[in-house]
């Protein structure tokens, strides 16, 4: 990442993840203050390595899902840190599946893993930021979320709300210096995806790390250029 943190605060959601993971990484190298959050505190300990940085709160048990659980985590950040100057959502998942055969649960469950979680987080964080008058808040949407195929139905929809959530947040607070932008990564280099597709050409697959350095600068201050963007992030070319 190309700018320091300067002692930012940022909450990063699915902290412990592969993509949450390669966040942190680069953060913490940038000098940023971190809220790491996870749903299971088991999973946090992924981030033992970085039990020496002093300026991370870890918490675990946060339900993104329940708007009471995320005003707890962003009351324990501003507890800790005074503010939460952005937000880094890695959280999602994804199924697939024809339409006649998927089934509504399939729906459901992904519009709460994607879009809710997505809604209640930005939703606990924006109060602080809008008292503070500025705030950087980046999701992780997906390509589908713009145009569908086949089998993905609930997953793209799902997607496509973040997107259309995320530019009803810029447009709300523009005014306020607090941007939002979703990015749309392409495969990403992870051992699940190359356990999952054995046989793909990994060539062109994004590097978590890659994607990590977009949403350095996304929160940075210089970010602030960039708001209700939906920003692919296909590999390299």
């Amino acid at each position: 990442m190309e700018t320091a943190g300067n002692g930012t605060v940022v909450m990063v959601t699915g902290a412990a993840g592969n993509l949450g993971h390669a966040v942190v990484h680069g953060l913490v190298a940038n000098g940023y203050r971190l809220v790491c959050v996870e749903r299971s505190s088991e999973a946090l300990e992924r981030l033992a390595d970085y039990d020496h940085v002093s300026d991370m709160v870890r918490l675990g048990g946060i339900d993104l899902t329940d708007t009471d659980s995320c005003k707890e985590a962003v009351g324990r950040a501003l507890k800790e840190f005074g503010r939460v100057d952005a937000l880094v959502n890695t959280v999602g998942g994804f199924e697939a599946g024809p339409v006649a055969e998927a089934g509504v649960n399939q729906w459901e469950r992904l519009f709460r893993t994607n879009a809710q979680t997505a809604y209640t987080i930005s939703a606990a964080v924006l109060r602080p930021m809008q008292k503070a008058g500025y705030g950087r808040i980046v999701h992780i949407a997906a390509a589908p979320g713009l145009k569908a195929s086949a089998n993905q139905a609930a997953y793209a929809a799902s997607k496509g709300a973040v997107i259309r959530l995320t530019e009803a947040i810029a447009a709300e607070n523009r005014d306020k210096r607090i941007s939002a932008n979703c990015i749309l990564p392409g495969t990403i280099d992870t051992p699940q995806n190359r356990a999952a597709m054995p046989n793909a050409k990994t060539d062109s697959w994004v590097q978590p790390g890659d994607i990590a350095k977009l949403i350095g600068f996304l929160v940075s201050p210089a970010g602030g250029v960039v708001t209700g963007a939906a920003i692919p992030a296909t590999g390299r070319i």
